[in-house]
């Protein structure tokens, strides 16, 4: 999932929050306000409220750098509010629908996240790009945006900047995918099952699969939010891969960067095994089977989902407000068009997933 470069932990004085959260809260109510005003004009809200959050939140961000007290609250709503809100989610799942797709998606998933990865690094390095930073654009536009690259960094040994620029365009890239895919769907003539599947395999973060599926369909939602947690899921066996392999990597930097003594290279270090499996997916999927076994009362069903709802919107400003248009000029030509190039690819390879298995 792709989150803002800030720190997980709750500050240590909660008072600390309010300004952030407060802020979050106020770009919140005038989304919420902007969909109302919507629907009284036309009839109906062409842009929801999951999404004027996170537009106006980089707006705002854009124009104006909250001062440091912000800090804290913004990280508590892009962390913490919107995990919450992917457990609650689980609630709304009904395995039984999300099965239907068939078990060759779960198949698909794997092969698109491997090849999307061997394509985005091929047009990394074929692009110039250090063989770490090729491997980081890889990981975070083929699985989960700045998890992935923040799960991977340390393993590969990547250097600060390379991490600064993979997180400012996943960053960047999230806001515009969500956007601009639900533009596919009268494009392409997809259904809102084949448009899950495609949202679950192109977004970056889970939270942002729910604001770029919502406006199409509930189906959409769920079926959505299942792909993008197979495809989370597959951070483990990435990480593992690359770790089993850093050896190789730091050959390959010999003969990249031969005038960079040992002591100078970043070294590759141990797997961050929280990173690998979030605390919220496992909780995520706990709700789901909770849901599926009848454990949930039906009564409680409805607050949980406008919960969740709410909460998801609180997150998308606090996205939002982390997310400076005018980081990505700095990162340079060659990795925005690596980026794209990628995120083009997978977007491909996700398509003819979907006609492949026949999704109807």
């Amino acid at each position: 999932m792709s989150e803002p470069a800030t720190t997980r932990t709750l500050p240590s004085a909660p008072l600390l929050v309010l300004p952030g959260l407060a802020l979050c809260l106020s770009v919140t109510a005038l989304a919420i306000g902007l969909e109302a005003l919507e629907d009284r004009l036309f009839g109906r809200a062409w842009l929801e409220a999951l999404v004027l959050a996170i537009v106006l939140g980089t707006a705002i961000r854009t124009a104006w750098n909250p001062g440091p007290r912000f800090f804290p609250g913004i990280a508590f709503g892009a962390k913490t509010v919107l995990e919450i809100a992917v457990v609650l989610l689980g609630a709304s799942l009904s395995v039984t629908t999300l099965l239907a797709a068939g078990p060759g998606l779960l198949v698909g998933i794997v092969v698109v996240v491997a090849a999307a990865i061997a394509a985005s690094y091929g047009i990394g390095r074929a692009l110039g790009l250090h063989p770490r930073l090729a491997i980081l654009v890889a990981c975070g536009n083929s699985i989960c945006g700045n998890s992935a690259i923040a799960a991977t960094a340390p393993v590969i040994g990547a250097e600060a900047e390379d991490v600064a620029s993979s997180i400012a365009f996943t960053a960047v890239l999230g806001v515009l995918v969500v956007l601009g895919l639900p533009l596919l769907v009268p494009l392409l003539g997809l259904s809102p099952m084949q448009y899950g599947v495609l949202a679950g395999l192109t977004v970056y973060a889970v939270p942002q699969v729910l604001a770029a599926t919502a406006p199409v369909a509930a189906l959409s939602v769920q079926v959505g939010t299942l792909v993008k947690l197979v495809r989370v899921l597959m951070l483990g066996p990435v990480v593992l891969v690359l770790s089993l392999g850093a050896s190789r990597l730091r050959e390959e930097t010999d003969k990249v960067a031969p005038h960079v003594s040992a002591g100078e290279r970043p070294k590759p270090g141990k797997i961050a095994v929280h990173r690998l499996v979030p605390w919220f997916i496992l909780a995520f999927l706990t709700m789901a089977g909770l849901r599926s076994g009848g454990l949930i009362p039906q009564a409680a069903l409805s607050p949980i989902a406008t919960t969740a709802n709410g909460l998801t919107i609180v997150s998308m400003a606090a996205l939002g407000l982390g997310v400076d248009v005018r980081s990505v000029v700095g990162a340079g030509a060659r990795v925005t068009l690596a980026v794209v190039a990628s995120l083009a690819a997978l977007t491909a390879v996700s398509l003819g997933l979907i006609r492949i298995l026949g999704i109807a």
